[in-house]
Formats: C-alpha cells, sequence, structure tokens
C-alpha cells in the first residue's frame, strides 16, 4: 500500500486522496465498458459498515451481491449454488400454485424453514445465471475468500481497500476508508452511477441490433 500512502500521523497512515480518486476513475471506467457489453457485476460487502450501501447500490443498479455471507465456492463450485437457486425457484412455485397452502402446518414450517435458510445468504445473487464479468468488493481482506475464488476463476476484482490490505490480490485498488459507513456510501454510489452509464450503453446496443435483426 506504499504507493497509496500520503503520510504517518500519530501511528496512523493517511491515504494519498489523489490515489483515491485515480483508483476510482479506472474502476468507474471499467466497470462502465464492461456493463456496457452485457456483463454483470457482483457487489460483495458483508462488514456491517458495507452491508447497506453495498445492497443499495446492487438493488440501484440491478445486479447481484452477497452482503450476510459468502458461501464457500460461490464462484469455484458455482454448479452447485446454481442448483440451490433451483430449489429456491421450485419453493416459490409451489406457493404460486397454492400447493403450499393446502399442506399441513407442519409441512408448510419445514418449506419457510429451507426457504429462509436459502435466502438467507443467496436472496441477492437468485437471478445470477452464470458466473459475473466482474467483483466490487469492500475490504478484500475481510471478504479474502471471495478474493481468493476470483483470482481461481479469472474474475476481475475491483476493490475499496484500506492500508492493511494487499493491493496485489486485486485488479483494480480503490485506496480508501473502507470501514467508515459514509465512506463506503461515497465509493458504492460513484461505482453505481457507473454501472448505471454501462447498462444505458448496453440498452441502446441491444436496441440497434433488435432494429438491425427487424430491418
Amino acid at each position: 500500500m506504499r504507493p497509496f500512502i500520503h503520510g504517518k500521523r500519530n501511528s496512523i497512515h493517511i491515504i494519498d486522496l489523489k490515489e483515491t480518486v485515480k483508483g476510482l476513475l479506472r474502476a468507474s471506467h471499467y466497470l462502465k465498458e464492461t456493463v456496457a457489453e452485457g456483463g454483470k457485476i457482483l457487489f460483495v460487502g458483508t462488514k456491517r459498515s458495507a452491508r447497506e450501501a453495498v445492497r443499495a447500490v446492487a438493488q440501484r443498479t440491478g445486479m447481484p451481491y452477497v452482503t450476510e455471507r459468502w458461501l464457500g465456492g460461490m464462484l469455484t463450485n458455482f454448479r452447485t449454488i446454481r442448483s440451490r437457486l433451483d430449489r429456491l425457484k421450485e419453493l416459490d412455485d409451489l406457493e404460486a400454485s397454492g400447493a403450499v397452502a393446502a399442506m399441513s402446518k407442519k409441512l408448510q414450517a419445514r418449506h419457510h424453514l429451507e426457504k429462509s435458510k436459502i435466502l438467507k445468504n443467496l436472496e441477492g445473487v437468485r437471478n445470477l445465471t452464470d458466473l459475473p464479468a466482474a467483483l466490487v468488493v469492500v475490504d478484500p481482506g475481510h471478504e479474502h475468500i471471495a478474493v481468493s475464488e476470483a483470482n481461481k476463476t479469472g474474475t476481475p476484482c475491483v476493490a475499496l481497500l484500506d492500508t492493511d490490505c494487499d493491493p496485489d490480490l486485486v485488479d483494480i485498488a480503490i485506496p480508501g476508508n473502507d470501514d467508515a459507513i459514509r465512506s463506503v456510501q461515497l465509493v458504492m454510489s460513484r461505482l453505481g452511477d457507473a454501472v448505471d452509464a454501462g447498462l444505458k450503453g448496453w440498452q441502446a446496443r441491444a436496441a440497434e441490433l433488435e432494429k438491425l435483426e427487424t430491418d
């Protein structure tokens, strides 16, 4: 993290804000281009200071997210994760068909318990049908399993990280305070704007292709 540190005061490292802006611009450009090509961005932040901001930006942009707990194998064993999501759809279909309402109270309780367990950890990725094009992580030290799986699967990783993290483990580093709620909200909001811009580009491109096909 030495290149990102401006100085030291009372044994506390001070991050160079110029490097923060530089990382944020690089990350924004990359995410915009990736989404404009149709890629999905998986937002990850399970720390208490990051959950709300990560969930908010993911829901605003319609992107998948993980805010409760990273399940081992989320990327490296995606087939198993997908099978759990397929099971979730089966449970939803049972409710929609009225089959659950016709069950005994004991079976209904079992049904709702199974569904709640799946939703707790996988609700944010229920519409993820394939590996994401990239990860956005708050504190790669805390989310080391997610970062490790991203590296193993060749999934690019953008991260907001503090001075206690190793920037070499991620592809684009945004040096900054990853513990302060306001800091996380600000960075996530800017990255969300980049994703929104990419979505508009993707929609425009899709509309052009559709027009060409109908002409």
